[in-house]
């Protein structure tokens, strides 16, 4: 993702639908967790998942290899390095856990940045990683923003377990509005990230959260989450 369209994220996240229910599915993992440690957030842009991440009481980082997205999580008062992903520079077992949102995709050798998940992991340390599903829903959005491809819960688990993880869950999200978004990307001509009405805006977040007290999960959505766990 180049660094305009980091801005943009930035500028958006705070508001935006798809972003702040997103981070409501971390920070319901992130209580499931139990107590806090060490974190790693990985791909991390401005540090909107970050911020989640101290709010909750983790010693937390950011990582980015775009620069200009590691000053934006600095401006937010983050500590932040760049760095790449399939080479991080932290030391093995140093850290209890890993949040990976919208990185894979991002990256053809994809099972780098899982060994390297797995290398920094202490041992019963967690990895939490989000992905684009479906090379169905392939559009002009995936090659404006970067993708490389999308994922399957099979491909996805493994390359996870490849990397020595021991995968806990996967599971689907924004399964109520594929549709719609199937539909949008067959007429997209670039990136969709963009900044939508209050009242489309809360409608949407309102079908989003529905989906925490609906049996979708393990439906076909537009994203796929997964909760993976290195051996002690």
């Amino acid at each position: 993702m180049d660094s305009s369209e980091i801005r943009r994220l930035v500028a958006l996240e705070d508001t935006h639908w798809w972003y702040r229910e997103r981070r409501a599915v971390l920070r319901r993992e992130l209580r499931r967790l139990g107590r806090p440690g060490r974190a790693l957030d990985i791909g991390a842009a401005g540090g909107g998942n970050t911020r989640v991440l101290v709010e909750e009481g983790w010693d937390a980082t950011a990582t980015d290899y775009c620069e200009s997205a590691v000053e934006m999580a600095r401006e937010r008062g983050l500590r932040a390095v760049r760095a790449d992903a399939r080479a991080l520079p932290f030391e093995p077992g140093s850290v209890d856990l890993v949040t990976a949102f919208d990185v894979l995709e991002h990256i053809r050798e994809d099972d780098l940045v899982t060994a390297e998940i797995a290398r920094v992991l202490a041992p019963g340390g967690h990895a939490l990683i989000a992905v684009p599903c479906d090379m169905a829903l392939w559009s002009a959005h995936d090659d404006a923003v970067g993708h490389v491809r999308r994922y399957a819960r099979e491909s996805l688990t493994v390359v996870v377990e490849q990397a020595g993880l021991r995968v806990e869950r996967v599971w689907s999200w924004n399964v109520l509005l594929r549709p719609v978004v199937a539909l949008r990307r067959r007429r997209s001509r670039g990136s969709d990230l963009q900044r939508t009405s209050l009242v489309v805006n809360a409608g949407l977040s309102a079908i989003v959260r529905a989906e925490r007290y609906l049996p979708v999960t393990s439906l076909k959505g537009v994203t796929l989450f997964l909760k993976a766990r290195l051996a002690r």
